[in-house]
Parts: C-alpha cells; structure tokens; sequence
C-alpha cells in the first residue's frame, strides 16, 4: 500500500458507461485521484436505488446522479471553476445539460450506440432495423445542435467566462462522441462543421485524454 496514491473518489459503474466518464472527466478537471469500480448496473452490488451508474463515494458521501455528482465535485474541489458565475450563462448550462440527459442520449444510446456496442463487445447480430429506424432522430438531433452552435454558439456561449469549458461540455462530450464511434455517426458528424469542430478542440483537452475509452481510435 506505501507509496500508493489514496483514491479520494470511488466511482462504481460500468467501465465505458457514458456517466462513468463524465464524473471521470469532472474528477480530471477538479484535479481528484479516482478509481473505478466496475460494477454493473443490473448487479447486486449496484447501490442505485433504480440500477442505475454511477456511485459514488467522495468525503464521506454516497452520491448518485451525474448532474448532482459533477456539481458537488465542482463545487467542493475546483472552486466552481466549471460552472459560469452569471446567472444567465449558468441557465444556458443547465439546459443544455438537460438536453443531453433527456433527450440526445436516450435518441443516440438506444437508436445507434448500444446496437453497435452489443455486436461489436458482445458478439450480437447487428440491429439493422432499429438501427435504420433510429436515424430520422440522430440527424434532426445532430442538425438541431449544428444550427445552435452555428447561430449562437449553443452552450459554448455561457463558456467563455470560464476558459471555454463548462459542466455543459462535461456532460455532451462523451454522449456525441459515442455517437461518433458508430459509422452512421461519423458520417453524419462528418457533415457538421461546427459540432465536429467543438469534438476536435474537447478531443486535446487532457481530462478527456486522461478518460480515453479503450474503443477510441
């Protein structure tokens, strides 16, 4: 155990879940030591009260929900740093924080992420149906974020009072990328100057170099 950093968060969840790595990353940013259990959502061991990812453990607390996890470990260990002062730049981080929970990872999760996952990780026949079914929403979705950052920057706008990164980026980062992953989503983030743009300048931060998926080219 000597010489052994001590880990000041326990994060418990699966190791390529989406909101494993964006507490992943917002421990990056906050400059916290952290270790990742993995621990499935369906298992036992799971302590989410509706089997959900990530726990956490962190100064005495068990945490569940990214927001309410990412938030406290700004606040408590980075001096807010990823969170505007303003009260209207922090509105327009808390909404796109809400998009990307409620609406743009349950359309690329279960429409393309997870079909390619379950036949790329686990051996199971390609989806292609639901696949091909799931792509009206990825492009209305992927042409919604484009026309946002191209009119008025979209969530980075409420960015650059603190240096060009916020909760916002934390939290849609790993779900388009995921989507990138796929080859339907390459393409179509392909056509998307500005979207694809915003993934190249994340893609060098080094929080997100430091969470690098072992599937990531």
């Amino acid at each position: 155990m000597s010489g052994q950093p001590v880990a000041q968060v326990r994060i418990f969840g699966t190791v390529i879940s989406t909101y494993t790595r964006i507490v992943q990353i917002t421990c990056e940013e906050a400059g916290l030591t952290h270790e990742t259990i993995a621990t499935a959502a369906n298992s036992p061991a799971n302590r989410h009260p509706f089997s959900k990812v990530p726990v956490v453990e962190v100064d005495g607390l068990e945490l569940i929900e990214s927001v309410a996890i990412a938030a406290y470990l700004d606040n408590a260990h980075n001096g807010s740093t990823l969170q505007p002062a303003d009260p209207a730049a922090r509105a327009v981080m808390d909404k796109w924080i809400a998009l990307a929970n409620n609406y743009l990872f349950p359309i690329f999760e279960h429409g393309l992420v997870m079909p390619w996952i379950m036949h790329r990780v686990a051996g199971f026949p390609l989806e292609r149906e639901r696949i091909e079914r799931s792509l009206p929403g990825v492009s209305r979705a992927l042409g919604f974020l484009e026309a946002e950052l191209s009119q008025d920057g979209a969530w980075t706008a409420c960015s650059q009072e603190r240096g060009g990164f916020t909760l916002a980026d934390v939290f849609l980062y790993p779900i388009i990328r995921s989507l990138q992953l796929t080859p339907q989503g390459e393409v179509g983030i392909g056509q998307c100057d500005h979207l694809a743009a915003w993934l190249d300048a994340c893609r060098k931060r080094p929080s997100i170099v430091a969470t690098q998926w072992e599937s990531e080219p």
